[in-house]
């Protein structure tokens, strides 16, 4: 396994490589002037009348080639362009955004996962009995409701009518004291950096903002990963070694958990390993319906407002996380299941 991760570790430069140039390919369709805010930081030089000069400089009408091997030694050195949208440099705007993404998904992975997985197991052990049916109904509905709709009821109950849930990252007051200097960043995440400055009157006024996305994208994607368990379970519970376990005499206890639980969570890794990239990778529509400044919100801002070199910065940066999360994924496997050897 130890060989499989290296070689998968040599693989990433290639791949990174891979979809840099499907980037630069899509973006080099984009006149010269469009494509001047990937190359320039300074906003000021934009503002500039002979945008020809600045053309010229950049070598915007270069050959493809040399265009892209010029645009990738920008990006090695942590330029991707200003964007309009965060007005600042986009690798800035996205480290900044970023950390609310990632508090989201975390608040948000855990009872997913957890809940998802349990309800899904207790689904396939009381099979065709009520708690099965109450379990199935409670996971169709949550699958087949889009999460904007189911979004906007918990802003109009939680919100509107009993004002517990407010949308933002933080209340005026709770962001009135993070610009001052009695309070230190150290994470970017608001719930995680408010402990760090003993400060729990912002660690809950953060996590209460935080209650309605992470209701809404937990019901929805806890439903997908409970009928990918119940269907994982059925199948196991099916399997002949299982039949030989409760006829040496096992408790069901030992048999659901010890034999039958463990074998059917392959594919449950798969499913919530995506679950959590997918989730990484920024909750635009949740994002945007409670108003937080994550990286979704802000890549859903950049594409209405045309601002190019945001998306192709963040374009990148969301194919390395996606690499990245996928070999975590595949190392999972062998970790859940020995049977698994990664070659």
């Amino acid at each position: 396994m130890i060989f499989y991760i290296i070689r998968r570790f040599l693989f990433l430069p290639i791949i990174l490589l891979g979809i840099s140039l499907i980037i630069f390919v899509l973006f080099s369709r984009l006149s010269e002037y469009q494509r001047l805010a990937t190359y320039i930081n300074n906003p000021e030089r934009l503002k500039s009348t002979d945008l020809d000069k600045l053309i010229e400089l950049y070598g915007l009408r270069d050959p493809a080639i040399i265009q892209y091997g010029r645009w990738l030694k920008n990006v090695f050195s942590g330029n991707l362009g200003w964007s309009y949208v965060g007005k600042e440099p986009v690798y800035n705007a996205i480290l900044r955004r970023f950390p609310f993404s990632v508090e989201l998904t975390i608040f948000s992975v855990i009872p997913i996962i957890l809940l998802g997985t349990w309800f899904g197991v207790l689904s396939a052990i009381h099979h065709n009995r009520p708690l099965d049916h109450t379990l199935r109904i409670f996971s169709v509905v949550g699958w087949s409701f889009p999460d904007f709709v189911f979004g906007l009821f918990i802003l109009m109950i939680f919100y509107s009518s009993l004002n517990w849930f407010p949308p933002g990252n933080l209340s005026i007051w709770a962001s009135d004291i993070l610009k001052t200097s009695l309070f230190r960043s150290y994470t970017g995440m608001l719930t995680i950096d408010s402990l760090l400055n003993r400060r729990l009157d912002i660690f809950f006024d953060a996590l209460r903002h935080l209650i309605g996305p992470v209701i809404t994208l937990t019901y929805v994607e806890l439903a997908f990963i409970l009928r990918i368990t119940r269907s994982s379970m059925l199948e196991v519970l099916q399997k002949d070694y299982i039949r030989t376990a409760r006829a040496k005499g096992l408790s069901e206890k030992v048999v659901i958990n010890k034999h039958a639980k463990r074998n059917a969570m392959i594919p449950v890794a798969t499913v919530s390993g995506q679950t959590v990239l997918g989730l990484l990778s920024g909750t635009v529509i949740v994002e945007t319906i409670f108003n937080r400044t994550g990286l979704g919100s802000f890549m859903a801002l950049a594409a209405q407002q045309l601002d190019y070199a945001s998306i192709m910065g963040g374009t990148l940066f969301f194919g390395f996380i996606l690499i990245i999360g996928n070999l975590i994924v595949d190392v999972s496997y062998a970790v859940i299941d020995p049977r698994v050897r990664l070659e």
